[in-house]
């Protein structure tokens, strides 16, 4: 098998890896154009279409049968090179795929478990990092997300992608971009080693504690092997230099967990982000919609909503970039948070809708708390009331605030401003 055809084949599943900051809105909180993309990569519209689609969809064909849905994007029928936003806002062609698709881990979601029947294909580190960088050098990819099954354990399956990263910056000389997943069981001295080549690092945690890993992934464990290695990035990073490291500085760290495939609720999933976040340095958390693959365990359930997904991605900026705490989400009584509105408004019509922010007096942290003030506009803003006192709507505008969806939660010149609006 030529090495396009194994990429092409270990392309058709990579989907299920969201990537970077792929497509996100530059405010967090979500898009206030139902038809402009939020931080999952979607907009509320489409989501729509998703949703319904899905309700009465197919179960996915196994990787490699025909009549396998291709993506709309005619490079990508190709090959799996998605278009992907660094956390800067610089946007290049990264490559998705595996190192290998066989895995000798049995997880009920995955296309890949051990025992499903479908046609696998192995690369070898050294023809992974030429085929990259020869990709690079003709201009089809900028950067590499390369991930793995595990075949042999997750240490050699780690030194198996450790050595095509260090023949890729070696050898072929690559500086640009490269996300390195790291697997389960995955040793502290491969972790060092991971980042000191990548300029990002990840382990998929898939569920947010031992009890719902148990019925996604019965084999694997949460604490020593998925949540440790989160642990010694953390630890690396706050006690040795980083100016060794290939870029001199220490790479990002994030995770991913899969929505709706273990009957977990918003809380649990939050509960663990937050605790990431602030305890661990987590950049940011990855959200996949769950949705059955045929000829695996869970291959009957029903498919995830997408809007909880989106709900999610929402509420774990405001944890992360707001200032939210767990308490302030709008948690409905089985630990969900509500589909039909994004956290903060619905945190807002409950709390600013009778005690409005004077955007003239408050500070920071309860500016952030508005509808269409995100970070940089609560910086604008307080630079703007050191030239003077913002008196209506339009000055907000001028500011880059999305004034309409501002205008029902605050006070301007004293007085609740006048506007006419239908909240999204």
């Amino acid at each position: 098998m030529d090495s396009l055809t194994k990429l092409r084949m270990m392309g058709e599943q990579m989907n299920l890896e969201p990537a970077e900051e792929c497509d996100s809105a530059p405010r967090p909180t979500g898009a206030a154009d139902p038809h402009a993309a939020g931080p999952c990569g979607f907009s509320p519209a489409s989501l729509r279409g998703i949703a319904e689609a899905r309700a009465g969809a197919p179960l996915p064909a196994p990787a490699g049968d025909e009549g396998q849905t291709s993506t709309s994007n005619p490079r990508e029928k190709f090959l799996p090179i998605h278009n992907a936003v660094m956390p800067g806002g610089k946007r290049i062609a990264l490559l998705k795929t595996l190192l290998t698709s066989a895995c000798e881990r049995d997880c009920y979601y995955c296309p890949f478990r051990a025992g499903r029947n479908f046609r696998r294909a192995t690369f070898k580190p050294d023809e992974m990092a030429g085929l990259f960088a020869q990709m690079n050098r003709a201009g089809a990819a900028e950067g590499l997300f390369l991930s793995s099954g595990i075949a042999a354990g997750g240490v050699r399956t780690q030194d198996r992608l450790l050595d095509t990263v260090e023949i890729l910056r070696r050898k072929h000389e690559f500086r640009g971009y490269v996300h390195l997943k790291l697997m389960p069981g995955v040793e502290r001295d491969q972790v060092l080693r991971a980042m000191h080549l990548a300029d990002r690092v990840s382990i998929n945690l898939e569920a947010p504690n031992t009890e719902r890993l148990r019925r996604l992934a019965p084999h694997k464990a949460f604490i020593e092997e998925l949540l440790q290695p989160l642990k010694w990035v953390d630890e690396i990073r706050r006690t040795m230099p980083a100016a060794k490291t290939l870029k001199g500085r220490w790479p990002s760290m994030v995770t991913q967990f899969v929505v709706g495939g273990a009957g977990e609720s918003d809380l649990e999933i939050l509960t663990t982000t937050e605790h990431l976040t602030r305890r661990l340095g987590l950049q940011r958390a990855y959200f996949s919609a769950f949705n059955p693959v045929r000829d695996t365990p869970l291959e009957n359930r029903p498919p995830e909503n997408p809007w909880r997904e989106h709900r999610l991605y929402q509420a774990s900026f405001l944890l992360r970039d707001y200032g939210f705490d767990l308490e302030d989400l709008p948690f409905v009584s089985d630990g969900r948070l509500p589909l039909d509105v994004d956290p903060k408004l619905g945190w807002a019509r409950a709390n600013l809708g009778q005690a409005p922010v004077d955007l003239n007096r408050a500070d920071r942290r309860d500016l952030l708390r508005v509808p269409g003030i995100g970070p940089r506009g609560a910086e604008a803003l307080l630079r703007a009331r050191r030239q003077g006192r913002l008196r209506e709507l339009r000055d907000l505008q001028k500011l880059g605030i999305l004034a309409a969806r501002a205008a029902p939660f605050v006070l301007l010149n004293g007085r609740r401003p006048q506007h006419q609006l239908r909240l999204f």
